[in-house]
């Protein structure tokens, strides 16, 4: 939906999107004080993700900078690596907030950025792939692994076997394979995205991803796993450490929780553009 001024607005279509429009007040207030253009993406990252984001970036100025503040708890790999570079090559210099988590694809696509703004809330994590599952994200070494378990305990006990079957009669082994490919092409798919920023010689982003490989990629056995503020830093990625008291903060999480309490299901917001689902209640 493209921005409009109050006075070409009728007064009922004003107010019934009044939220919106005291969300891309605070988008202005934001980007006036910071300099930059500011854009929302809180969602899974998949293919959907590509058309909504480009949506809130078809006017960007390459000349100036990006801010995006990201929420998602992941997503497909792939797909996170079309976005950060549909990000990198329109703006100077590609900053990515985050409020609350940027799991897994969302951690891959912070890596793409010139800087990743944490504050004490923030949350990055291993970059596992994850796939949908029953209508939830399931992540990729889980998957493998309650497959792996469930073979080891029907061969030690074949009349276990109608009990794993029904427990996992969601996971086929095209699943299971597909699982065992993205782990495969998980860590071609870091490097690419530290790749992303063009200031980055070839040296530092092997250097940058020897380092990530083991915290990011192979030691970790839980995708919940939480990577903070202080944790990033100790890994070397560019992260901005916000104050919680500093004006930025609070600028950063007054926006954030506008869609908190909505509880969308996706937002991708800027001050032209906005495409916001809310959960259904009847669908729980």
């Amino acid at each position: 939906m493209v921005g409009s001024t109050s006075q070409s607005r009728s007064p009922l279509f004003e107010a019934q999107n009044s939220l919106r429009y005291e969300r891309q007040q605070l988008i202005r207030q934001y980007q006036q004080a910071y300099n930059c253009r500011l854009v929302v993406m809180s969602d899974t990252l998949f293919s959907r993700s590509v058309t909504l984001f480009e949506e809130v970036l078809y006017d960007a100025d390459p000349q100036q900078d990006l801010h995006i503040l990201l929420s998602t708890p992941g997503g497909d790999g792939e797909t996170a690596l079309r976005l950060i570079r549909q990000a990198q090559c329109r703006c100077k210099e590609l900053t990515v907030v985050v409020p609350d988590q940027a799991k897994s694809a969302g951690t891959l696509f912070s890596l793409g950025a010139d800087r990743i703004y944490m504050g004490p809330t923030s949350d990055l994590g291993p970059v596992d792939p994850q796939f949908l599952l029953s209508g939830s994200l399931a992540a990729g070494k889980a998957i493998i692994a309650a497959v792996e378990e469930a073979e080891r305990r029907v061969q030690a006990n074949p009349q276990t076997y109608p009990i794993h079957a029904s427990l996992l009669g969601d996971i086929t082994a095209l699943m299971v394979q597909q699982a065992r490919d993205a782990l495969k092409r998980a860590e071609g798919q870091l490097t690419e995205a530290l790749a992303c920023v063009s200031g980055r010689s070839e040296e530092k982003i092997e250097q940058m991803a020897r380092q990530l490989r083991g915290p990011l990629l192979d030691d970790s056995q839980s995708h919940g796993a939480a990577i903070s503020m202080q944790e990033a830093v100790k890994l070397g990625l560019p992260v901005e450490q916000a104050n919680p008291g500093d004006d930025r903060w609070g600028s950063v999480w007054r926006l954030w929780t506008k869609y908190v309490a909505l509880n969308v299901e996706f937002a991708y917001e800027g001050e032209t553009a906005s495409h916001v689902k809310l959960f259904d209640p009847t669908s729980f």
